[in-house]
C-alpha cells in the first residue's frame, strides 16, 4: 500500500465540496449577463456585436476566484463550477471559455437589441397567461431601447398625460 499519491500520473479526486473550475452550459444559457454583474474579479465578461447580432459570453478561468457567485445568480443554472482543478496549458486560451447567442431584432425599427432571443423566449415562458393586455407586453418586449422610450412617450401624450421632461 502506498502513502503518496501518484499525481500527475494518476488523477487526485477533488473533495466532494471543493470548487473547481466553472463551465457554461451554451444549451442552458439564454446570455441575460447576471453571472458577469456578480463577478468579483471580472472574470466574466459580455460584448454585443449588434452588426453581427451576437452576444458573447467569455468566460475567463484564469481570472476566477472560484467564489459561485455566477452560480447563484444564473436564473438557468447554465453555469456551475466542477471539481476540476488543473489548469495548467500552454494556450491561454484553453482557459477561455465563449458562449455566442443571438440578439433579439426590435419590431419597429429592425436593429438589434441589447437582450437575446433566448432572454425573450424565457420572458414569454414565465410571463402569466392571466395577464389582461398580454399583447402590449408582448409589444414591449420586442422593442430596442429607443423604440421603447418613444412609445412610452407616445402612450403618455395618447392619454393625455403631462410628460415629466418638459
Amino acid at each position: 500500500m502506498s502513502v503518496t499519491l501518484r499525481y500527475p500520473y494518476e488523477p487526485s479526486p477533488a473533495p466532494k465540496e471543493y470548487r473547481g473550475k466553472p463551465r457554461i452550459d451554451p444549451s442552458l444559457c439564454i446570455g441575460c449577463g447576471a453571472c458577469s454583474r456578480v463577478c468579483p474579479p471580472d472574470a466574466i465578461l459580455v460584448i454585443d456585436d449588434t452588426v453581427k447580432g451576437y452576444r458573447k459570453i467569455i468566460l475567463d478561468v484564469s481570472r476566477c476566484i472560484r467564489c459561485a457567485r455566477c452560480e447563484e445568480v444564473c436564473p438557468t443554472g447554465a453555469i456551475k463550477l466542477t471539481q476540476e482543478y488543473e489548469l495548467a496549458t500552454n494556450d491561454k486560451n484553453d482557459l477561455l471559455q465563449v458562449v455566442e447567442l443571438r440578439l433579439a431584432k426590435c419590431s419597429v425599427c429592425g436593429r438589434y437589441c441589447d437582450y437575446t432571443v433566448r432572454q425573450v423566449n424565457k420572458a414569454l415562458t414565465i410571463l402569466p397567461s392571466t395577464i389582461l393586455d398580454r399583447e402590449s407586453v408582448l409589444e414591449q418586449i420586442l422593442l430596442c431601447k429607443e423604440c421603447r422610450k418613444k412609445a412610452t412617450i407616445n402612450k403618455i401624450v395618447e392619454q393625455g398625460g403631462v410628460l415629466p421632461y418638459e
